[in-house]
Order: structure tokens, then sequence, then C-alpha cells
């Protein structure tokens, strides 16, 4: 079998790398939209959060910390730190069969079709990406184009995980795009 690619995760790995290597060494304490959360603890997070999709895809170890409760001591290199956690996630999901409706996935349903758990990888590296862009004084990674490729999962695994993972949804403006409804939709306010 050859190996899928994955698009939209690609692009959410690559707007998340993008957000962590052009944040200021400055910046690492600042309070981000996720949370209490700062900037460190994000990205902390957000490795973690893939690490656990490794090792519920069963090709390595999840992290050695609870994603949950993140650091918020910067990583002396935080690109190799999260470059670690992507390049284990983009190669475990590799080895996904797109055909395959029985995905382990680290939330609930804890189960999905292949497309809707990569999408799931995809939807969290993306909004953690935005968190940390705006954070930061970064332009958003999150395109409305890639907003609409997640949203649909956002609908589906959202809601058994608000008050925990997501905050209260955010009624958009009748003119947001589509990242704002995202994002909204997902408990942040998008600054204006």
């Amino acid at each position: 079998m050859a190996e899928p690619t994955w698009e939209v995760l690609d692009e959410a790995y690559a707007a998340l790398r993008a957000a962590v290597a052009n944040v200021p060494s400055d910046s690492w304490s600042h309070s981000t939209p996720c949370g209490d959360w700062t900037v460190a603890q994000v990205l902390h997070h957000a490795a973690g959060d893939q690490l656990g999709y490794v090792m519920k895809l069963g090709k390595g170890p999840g992290p050695d910390y609870d994603p949950f409760s993140p650091s918020t001591e910067k990583q002396d290199n935080p690109i190799t730190f999260l470059e670690t956690a992507l390049t284990a996630g983009a190669a475990a999901f590799a080895d996904v069969d797109p055909a395959d409706t029985e995905v382990p996935v680290p939330l609930p349903p804890f189960v999905l079709p292949a497309s809707r758990a990569v999408e799931a990888a995809a939807l969290d590296a993306a909004i953690h990406a935005w968190d940390i862009a705006v954070a930061t004084g970064q332009p958003s990674p999150l395109t409305p184009e890639l907003a609409i490729v997640l949203r649909p999962v956002a609908d589906e695994l959202v809601e058994p995980l608000r008050g925990f993972a997501f905050g209260p949804a955010i009624e958009p403006d009748r003119d947001a795009d589509a990242a704002t409804a995202l994002l909204n939709y997902l408990g942040r306010r998008v600054p204006q």
C-alpha cells in the first residue's frame, strides 16, 4: 500500500511549525486565547496532543507529561521540541489506511474513520497554531479554506469536550469568515 497523503495534516502542521518558529524570545510567557495558558504551555500541550495520537496509533510512546497540565517553562529549543512530535505524528498517520473505519484516537469517541482521525489531529494543531500566533502578534495561520475542511470534525467532536478542552461557543458575526466562525465555535474570541 502506498503511503497516504494527508494534506490537511500537512497544512495544520506547517501552520504550527511557522507559529512556533516566529515566537519572539521574550513572548513565551504571554497569555493565549487557550484558557489561562501561556505560549509555552500551549506549545507543550500541542506537542503532547500529537504524541497522544502517535501512542493511540501504536506507533510510539505518548508524551512523558500530562498535556492538560503543561509546563510553563520555555523549551531550550522549541522548534526541535515541536518537530519531534510532528515528525512522529506524520509518520504514524502515514501508516493509516484511508479506508480504515476504526482508527484509534485519544479523545471521545476514541475511534474514528481514517479521514476524521487525521482531521481531529489537524484541528488540534491548527487551533493551537492560531493560539500561539495571536498571543505573539503574528498573522493568523488559520485560513478560511483550512477552517472549512476542519469544521465538520469540530462539529462532530467538540460538544463532549466543551468545558474541558473547549469553552462555550460564541455566536459569530453575520459577516464572519469560516476561520472566525470555527474559532468562535471552539470558544475563542477573534481579536478585531
